[in-house]
């Protein structure tokens, strides 16, 4: 890792926060220029979609997915290629869709962010974090709110027309930011708990009952003597349709074939390596070779043997200097590794170090900027040289001269010494890393790297070991276009042989199960999925089955190191689940109740406890110990609510229940014997109310009220015929 990339690690939270804030702006609306751009202009190809009646235009939209991206990757979680690109285009327009929502709700009750507010929110105790970076003194660490203020207006008078507009989209995202918390402040106020409520809980819990049952499970009549037929499905479908909803999607079979290298190819690509053993082991610039045969990663430095990771690692450590090991298999390739040379090293090091750059990386931008030419760079860095052996103090030099963003501590601002602490070996530019590792402690000196002249000093080392200086040369073993044709040619063949659905199905029986093809199955691939699960990313795929008919065999498509050949085998439209779909959620709850009617009807008419647990062959039991709130006290009622209820139910104490309960997991005939009441722990009402509040209001914190709006939108998702 370089020197840069460990001040970026160190600083780059002040970017990842402006495009946090950025994004901030996109869960509501740009509330202070622009609200309210509804409508329906445009063609539908410049439509992303429409949220209660409000266009998503595309072009802003699009701007937004790659901001998103940015963003990801500024977090560290980036994939890569369409990975990114699904994932950011979901993001935002969940964003769209909350920011559309709550500004309807932001207008409705006329909220602003007045003057004064600004004041607060630029300059205040929560002021945005990159303003309080820019006027923290690095010394005190203390934010001066004054000289942020006197620069804002000192730039809305005399800045740029660019660096005004971009401080009123800032501001507009703070005003955005500030809306939502008071919007979200006017719910989380509002929470109540009723007294009422509470003093009947308590007395609820208070109540101990005591039970004589019978009980028989479910599970005692077998499955396959109770027949559910498509029309119950359906009829009771019917009667909860809100539970069964689906959106729309489709289902495919499909069968791949592997294009990627063969042992052949491997072979091949071993044997590439091996011809190189010679010209490796006798070169004299490692890294010109390296660097003619397109690696350009060579780490010129010495590493830590204890830190790396590589199977072979000690046979690599027994090859002498100069020398060749392998080649050996590390991963998808044939690698051999050079043995440059050894010699102690410590585990990790404490330095201080001044950077006077030459380059340095654009926060905003992310591009490498000039900051000062080489020759200047070397007469200032020597110069703080001279000046420290003259005794001059280094933290006042550091803290005036030093270049480094890690000289301030990343989330206080208060200056740290320009130290960096546990330095592991690789960590840092080779020539910084080697003069780090290599000198004695209290060593001193000026070491030149690709961003500039680093003044240094050795503070104490750690540990101790070997430190390996190796260069390696890996050959990737990729298909060849044999392998690659001998694919696409299966593919292409089974694709042709297969018609519908039918013959696909038995061509595959024929001549792909016999040779250990497997038939996979994936359903619910939504028309704005980029990735169908288990395949990988393609978007064009998923416009290709979407584009097709049931039954239709799809041609053969590229995804990854596979050819795949698909047939859409279900086609579900938004509404309510068909029978085949809702069949695996139905059929178990409509079992139960007619394994219920059939138990229920060997019983018979309920006279006594005994003749019921004489007609079922069962034992009385017995349960003592039951509260209404608290069905875990016994752990045969643990989950049966409606055993609980008809037990705690007035008019069954000291009786029969004359009906059979239909439980979750069997059916229950009660006797209540007896309800008593206990005191109860904790029973202060008031107290209580206010430990509720306050949980209520932590837990408001955490949820939205988008989903409730959400619910009551009419949301139009058109990504599937732009995208």
């Amino acid at each position: 890792m370089s020197v840069i990339q460990k001040i970026r690690d160190k600083y780059a939270r002040i970017s990842v926060i402006a495009i946090a804030l950025a994004l901030m702006g996109f869960i509501l609306t740009d509330y202070v220029t622009g609200r309210n751009r509804g409508g329906y202009g445009g063609g539908s190809k410049n439509i992303v979609g429409r949220v209660n009646g409000q266009k998503i235009d595309r072009i802003d939209f699009e701007k937004k997915v790659k901001q998103q991206e940015d963003f990801q990757k500024q977090q560290g979680y980036s994939r890569g290629g369409e990975a990114d690109r699904q994932q950011a285009t979901q993001a935002v327009w969940e964003q769209e869709i909350s920011r559309i929502l709550m500004t309807e709700e932001i207008d409705k009750l006329g909220m602003q962010v007045g003057k004064r507010e600004f004041g607060d929110i630029l300059y205040g105790d929560n002021a945005p974090a990159d303003i309080i970076k820019q006027f923290t003194d690095p010394k005190t660490g203390q934010f001066n709110p004054a000289q942020a203020k006197q620069a804002v207006d000192q730039m809305l008078k005399k800045g740029t027309q660019d660096q005004k507009d971009n401080f009123k989209n800032f501001l507009n995202q703070l005003a955005v930011q500030r809306m939502a918390e008071k919007y979200n402040s006017l719910l989380t106020n509002g929470t109540n708990y009723p007294r009422w409520i509470l003093e009947k809980q308590n007395a609820d819990n208070s109540q101990l009952g005591k039970l004589s049952m019978i009980r028989e499970v479910y599970s005692s009549i077998p499955d396959s003597s109770v027949k559910i037929s498509d029309q119950e499905i359906a009829d009771f479908v019917s009667k909860h349709k809100e539970d069964y909803k689906q959106e729309e999607g489709r289902s495919i079979a499909y069968v791949s074939f592997s294009a990627s290298a063969s042992a052949a190819d491997s072979a091949d690509a071993k044997n590439k390596a091996a011809a190189l053993i010679t010209q490796l082991d006798t070169t004299k610039n490692v890294q010109q070779l390296l660097a003619s045969e397109g690696i350009n990663n060579y780490y010129d430095g010495y590493i830590n043997g204890k830190t790396i990771q590589i199977a072979v690692k000690d046979s690599i450590f027994k090859t002498p200097a100069g020398r060749v090991y392998g080649p050996y298999l590390d991963g998808g390739n044939y690698t051999l590794a050079k043995m440059i040379g050894s010699r102690p090293f410590p585990d990790t090091v404490k330095v201080r170090h001044i950077l006077i750059a030459t380059e340095q990386q654009d926060q905003q931008s992310g591009q490498t900027v000039s900051v000062r030419d080489t020759i200047t760079a070397k007469k200032l860095v020597d110069s703080i040289q001279t000046a420290i052996q003259d005794g001059s103090n280094f933290d006042t030099l550091c803290v005036k001269f030093s270049d480094d963003p890690g000289k301030t501590d990343r989330n206080t601002g208060k200056y740290t010494g320009g130290i960096y602490d546990n330095v592991y070996s690789g960590q840092m530019v080779s020539a910084f890393n080697d003069f780090i590792f290599g000198n004695a402690v209290g060593t001193k000196g000026v070491v030149k790297t690709e961003f500039g002249f680093h003044y240094i000093e050795v503070l104490s080392q750690k540990g101790n070991g070997l430190g390996y200086k190796i260069a390696y040369f890996p050959k990737q073993i990729i298909a060849s276009t044999e392998t690659d044709n001998n694919a696409s040619n299966q593919a292409n063949l089974f694709a042709g042989d297969s018609r519908d659905l039918k013959t696909f199905d038995a061509n595959y029986e024929k001549n792909l199960k016999p040779k250990g093809i497997i038939r996979n199955v994936r359903t619910d691939i939504a028309p704005t999925s980029f990735e169908v699960p288990g395949l990988g990313f393609s978007r064009t795929f998923i416009r290709n089955i979407y584009a097709a008919k049931q039954g239709q065999v799809l041609q053969p498509e590229r995804i990854n190191d596979n050819y795949v050949v698909a047939v859409v085998t279900e086609i579900y439209e938004e509404g309510t689940k068909g029978i085949a779909k809702a069949r695996l959620e139905v059929e178990p709850l409509l079992r139960k109740k007619k394994k219920a009617a059939l138990i229920k009807q060997k019983i018979g008419k309920i006279s006594t406890l005994e003749a019921a647990a004489s007609v079922l062959g069962k034992q009385i039991e017995i349960v003592d110990s039951l509260r209404m709130t608290q069905r875990a006290t016994s752990s045969i009622l643990a989950y049966e609510p409606r055993v609980s209820g008809a037990v705690f139910n007035p008019a069954n104490k000291g009786k029969v229940v004359p009906e059979v309960i239909e439980g979750k997991e069997g059916i229950y005939v009660i006797r209540v014997d007896n309800i008593t009441a206990t005191s109860i722990a904790n029973a202060n009402v008031a107290e209580q109310r206010k430990m509720l509040y306050q949980q209520g209001k932590q837990t408001a914190m955490y949820n939205t009220p988008v989903k409730a709006l959400r619910n009551a939108a009419t949301i139009k998702d058109k990504r599937a015929e732009v995208f």
